[in-house]
């Protein structure tokens, strides 16, 4: 992890800038370009955060296409890979092999077409990108595959943290990296998510732990809401039903997100015990329409699959999986909440406040509660990362509050979007 990488003198010379076309001074929408001669690299191209529905154009106007480059996504959250689809199509996609996976998924749900062809990198392993030496390490965050990108160049070492956090199922990855940093990083380019907020940041073991009593104490059904590309939350759901002695009840796109990457972790899916899939009319039929019938088909049958229906059998003890789309299928199906039932929002309350006023109202009878924790680092975190990787300048991306937070950290070099930073 501390190697450095020698240079050669063809490109020693050449001088390196960098420029934050975007998220400089927001959360998401992250693009980041480095140039070194007559090469560049972009990390990431995020669709940002409060962009209109079906908006178009959203690229950010100091980005060059004219000229070759390569597209590096650091993980498949559409804040960092959404605008993809407005970048030339000859441009390199270099991403970990999960994140191609989830990328394609997404498209497939939303109809969007991806004509690209991805190349993967491995963690750990440096990978030869023109001049650039790029080494990604898998780090810990809400999204699956999630990577810090090491880019070497021109005798010049910049550090991408990409999203992350350090109180996750992978916290160790992040624990390993401060404990033994790269050398003479010349740039941090760090996240700030969470810079000055209160948003919970306990372990996703604690979580675990606090989810086992509640679902035990519940009379009745537990509903939960959460985002199925959060996979750890998943697990930590499985986990939590299972001690409980509850069945995990998930809606046919989470078990596709755990079929598709069996392959890279050991995951709860579809046929093990304490889990099943409900099979709605809604989600069933726009997979049909989107051929995959077969899958449908397949989660149907034996042991997977259940019906919304079977959700109204107060003897079996669910723990079910709950969005706004599910909940009309449900309440079709004669599935009503009632003072027996618990239910709880394990995502950002701010989505709740935006997103869940139908749900609230149709779980009115029901006992809540609010279990989650953040996909990304607490200040601590953010801090003792930073103080850690003693890099000569740190480049703070990727929060709003930056300006009025962000004392303390180390060499702080404040950028604005589209301006540039030479090396």
């Amino acid at each position: 992890m501390n190697a450095a990488f020698a240079v050669g003198p063809e490109i020693a010379s050449h001088e390196v800038k960098l420029t934050v076309h975007r998220s400089a001074d927001q959360i998401g929408g992250n693009c980041i370009e480095i140039c070194a001669g007559d090469h560049r690299i972009i990390l990431d191209v995020g669709l940002p955060l409060d962009a209109p529905k079906d908006a178009i154009g959203l690229l950010p106007k100091t980005l060059d296409r004219d000229l070759p480059a390569s597209i590096l996504i650091s993980h498949p959250h559409q804040d960092h890979y959404g605008l993809l689809d407005e970048t030339p199509g000859h441009w390199a996609v270099y991403s970990g092999e999960a994140t191609e996976k989830l990328i394609r998924l997404t498209a497939s749900i939303t109809g969007k077409t991806l004509d690209r062809t991805f190349q993967h990198w491995r963690s750990g392993e440096p990978l030869a990108i023109g001049p650039f030496i790029i080494t990604p390490y898998l780090t810990d965050h809400s999204a699956f595959d999630a990577f810090m990108l090491l880019i070497d160049v021109a005798g010049k070492r910049i550090l991408y943290s990409g999203d992350f956090r350090a109180h996750g199922r992978k916290s160790k990855l992040v624990e390993r990296l401060i404990a033994n940093p790269p050398l003479g990083i010349d740039v941090l380019l760090m996240e700030g998510t969470n810079l000055g907020s209160d948003k919970p940041t306990m372990s996703e073991a604690d979580l675990e732990d606090a989810f086992v009593p509640f679902f035990s104490e519940t009379p009745g059904r537990v509903f939960v809401a959460w985002s199925a590309q959060n996979v750890d939350r998943t697990v930590t759901l499985y986990r939590a039903a299972k001690r409980a002695g509850r069945t995990l009840v998930v809606d046919l796109y989470t078990a596709e997100v755990l079929e598709l990457l069996a392959d890279h972790g050991r995951l709860p899916r579809a046929g093990m015990e304490n889990i099943k899939v409900v099979i709605t009319a809604a989600m069933a039929r726009m997979y049909k329409r989107k051929g995959k019938s077969e899958f449908v088909d397949r989660m149907a049958t034996g042991s997977r699959g259940i019906s919304a229906r079977s959700l109204n059998a107060k003897a079996d003890r669910w723990v079910i999986m709950l969005r706004e789309s599910l909940m009309r299928d449900y309440a079709k199906c004669g599935v009503v909440p009632t003072g027996e039932d618990a239910w709880c929002w394990s995502m950002w309350r701010g989505y709740l406040a935006s997103l869940g006023a139908p749900l609230v109202e149709w779980l009115a009878a029901a006992k809540s509660i609010h279990l989650h924790t953040s996909g990304h680092a607490s200040t601590a975190d953010l801090l003792r990362f930073a103080e850690a990787m003693q890099a000569k300048r740190m480049v703070p991306i990727h929060s709003f509050t930056w300006d009025s937070d962000g004392d303390g950290f180390p060499s702080m070099c404040r950028l604005r979007d589209g301006e540039p930073l030479l090396l």
